[in-house]
């Protein structure tokens, strides 16, 4: 991976605009820092994106609807009744969890209730952190008097980042300086046997956002203590250990094979590659990718882990945790490298397997979650390690963590769907309906309302507004798929309008003297795309959205937990078959689909209500069925069936909770 000086390819040139490409970083040394917000220092490398305090960036359209879904369903309600939050030792309670779950539910709560401006989770924040920032011992440790265990703090760590960002609260900055220098002035303790070992790295995060906003090169050694001292993830993903062959002779369970620890320090070569400078830290992020996708790729852009890695097969499952702890790795990977195919995986993960691990209301979500599911029961699976209730959706299936855990996916993912560029731009990384305010060029404050649709449509419209004319470079990502977009930039004074065609998975930049009222119009074509499977099935997305069979659902009340609040774990049956193989043209996909869409609801992933629908044709295959409580495998394609030529139904994976996702293909 090249760094340094990059070459751009110029689109067009007019004379208010230069339109060019810019692949991957977009930071050099000869390029100007950014003193507008905390770019890395040296000698760190410099920052390709920087991420915007907590704030800056709101949700909009549909995706302010969502979030408010979530605040208003088990977020905004779980620390009244669930036993491991209602008494918590991290707010002060003398009873309770005094381990992760308090701060994997802040990391959640803080960013949600600060997007929202909600004064009832704003109330709730203030409950948990007072006590937090009030437990700081002369030492420098913090937390629960009686939590030994660095690993929570590391957790707390990233809430007191984004509290401080939200209200620029000098206790939260005092609390985090205080606890390095603990880390700093005492032995090493990661162990490879321990949680705090193969997570320690999660440190480095928060080290380099105080390293950037204080200077103080005692942070820096304080990472490379915690890199030379604990697990190797270098080595482990560019030697990764569990291939088809260890699959096949049986993956020892433990540390290095548990999915969420992986869904972590993915990151942790790229964020240790700023310190570094060394090029092959970054290239162990891709190689890692590279053979997750290879042996344990599921669709969504995940990787099986049930509790552990488990291979390609499309009824593996996948841990909650683990999908948004892979959101936030790629996000910082997008800050760290630049490389705009992070934010394309990175909106797979939301737009998909985010959702869809949940109900649409926000009440239940799943400890695993199926390319292929088709019954939701407590029953036993093929599970790596996981407990039969696993793919319940409920409170709390198999385990508690990602009970607390589960809340900061979509709020994070909007706090980094804008961010700050070294050439004192602003950059939409992930695209969605959103409105960014920040500061560019000579620090005008400027406002760009992203009014869209997507990943439902492939229209976007980004409207300008600013006190002055003011130059700077806007960087809109153009995701890998889109081949054909078209960028159309139409001035406020009514002048004539400039078009380009931009390159498909870089960053188009549009460097021009900005006036209050100018338009940036996007369109991404939303064409249907097939991807090949397990056993040569295939999926079909149209932009980021992968479909699935629209299968009919019966829910019954497996247990109540709430008198009064909609807490019910929930077994779900399929009453409408899933065994069908689809007809359909490789080569030209798109002729074998029709496209119907709808309006957005207010409850987005609702699979009564989805906002686009595939009609195809398809047969049922009689010879598959059910294998131990799940699908069995698609039989392998092209597959042949006499049964009659039906039309189906396919909607957004994230609207389904029973599903089919990797499709057989009839023979033609």
């Amino acid at each position: 991976m090249k760094r340094g000086l990059l070459a751009t390819t110029i689109l067009l040139a007019g004379v208010n605009s230069m339109v060019y490409a810019q692949d991957r970083s977009n930071a050099s040394a000869a390029q100007a820092a950014n003193t507008l917000y905390p770019a890395n220092r040296a000698p760190l490398t410099p920052s390709a994106y920087i991420p915007l305090p907590l704030g800056a960036v709101k949700p909009a359209g549909w995706l302010k609807d969502q979030l408010v879904v979530q605040a208003e369903g088990m977020t905004g309600h779980i620390d009244e009744f669930w036993p491991s939050l209602k008494q918590n030792k991290w707010k002060g309670d003398k009873e309770g969890d005094a381990w992760e779950r308090g701060p994997y539910y802040l990391d959640g709560l803080v960013p949600l209730a600060y997007l929202l401006d909600d004064p009832k989770l704003l109330a709730k924040v203030k409950t948990w952190i007072e006590p937090i920032l009030a437990s700081a011992q002369p030492n420098g440790w913090f937390g629960p008097a009686d939590n030994h265990d660095r690993w929570p703090l590391a957790v707390g760590l990233k809430v007191l980042t984004q509290y401080h960002e939200a209200t620029g609260d000098p206790r939260a900055l005092e609390v985090i300086q205080g606890y390095f220098r603990y880390l700093a002035s005492h032995p090493t303790d990661w162990p490879d046997s321990q949680w705090r070992g193969v997570r320690a790295m999660e440190h480095a995060v928060t080290a380099y956002w105080l390293y950037n906003r204080t200077g103080d090169p005692a942070l820096l050694d304080v990472v490379k203590s915690i890199y030379l001292t604990s697990f190797d993830w270098h080595s482990y993903f560019v030697d990764f250990p569990y291939d088809d062959k260890a699959l096949k002779e049986g993956i020892q369970y433990g540390h290095p094979s548990h999915v969420v620890n992986i869904a972590m320090a993915v990151k942790y070569p790229g964020i240790w590659y700023q310190q570094s400078g060394n090029p092959f830290d970054a290239k162990a992020v891709y190689e890692g990718l590279k053979s997750l996708d290879k042996y344990h790729g599921q669709v969504t852009g995940r990787f099986s882990g049930d509790e552990h890695l488990s291979g390609r097969r499309p009824t593996q499952g996948t841990e909650t945790c683990a999908v948004v702890e892979f959101m936030f790795s790629l996000e910082q990977l997008v800050a760290a490298l630049g490389d705009a195919a992070f934010a394309d995986r990175l909106e797979l993960l939301a737009y998909n397997a985010n959702p869809g691990a949940h109900t649409a209301d926000f009440w239940g979500h799943q400890y695993d979650q199926q390319a292929n599911q088709v019954f939701c029961s407590v029953a036993k699976r093929q599970w790596s390690t996981n407990g039969d209730d696993s793919n319940v959706f409920g409170l709390e299936p198999n385990f508690g963590c990602c009970t607390a855990n589960m809340h900061q996916g979509w709020p994070k993912f909007v706090s980094h769907m804008w961010m700050a560029t070294p050439d004192r731009g602003l950059a939409a990384v992930a695209l969605g309906p959103s409105v960014v305010k920040a500061k560019v060029a000579d620090g005008t404050t400027v406002t760009i309302e992203e009014e869209t649709e997507y990943p439902f449509n492939g229209a976007i419209r980004f409207k300008l507004t600013t006190p002055k004319a003011v130059k700077f470079p806007l960087h809109v990502r153009v995701p890998g798929w889109a081949v054909g977009a078209k960028c159309t930039i139409k001035p406020a004074s009514g002048g004539a309008a400039e078009s380009v065609s931009p390159v498909a998975g870089v960053f188009a930049v549009i460097d021009r003297e900005w006036q209050n009222g100018d338009v940036v119009e996007l369109n991404l074509p939303m064409n249907i795309r097939l991807e090949q499977r397990y056993n040569k099935a295939v999926s079909v997305l149209r932009g980021p959205l992968y479909f699935s069979l629209k299968i009919g659902e019966k829910y019954t009340a497996l247990k109540r937990h709430h008198e009064t609040l909609p807490v019910v774990d929930w077994q779900i049956d399929a009453t409408t078959p899933w065994n069908y193989a689809l007809q359909i043209s490789m080569d030209k996909p798109g002729e074998s689909f029709e496209v119907q869409t709808g309006k957005i609801g207010k409850v987005p992933y609702e699979q009564s209500a989805a906002p686009v629908v595939l009609k195809a044709k398809a047969r049922t295959v009689p010879g598959w069925q059910m294998k131990n409580n799940q699908a069995d495998d698609p039989p392998v394609s092209p597959v042949e069936s006499t049964e009659p030529l039906t039309e189906v139904e396919l909607v957004p994976y994230a609207s389904t909770r029973l599903r089919i996702t990797e499709f057989p293909v009839l023979k033609q």
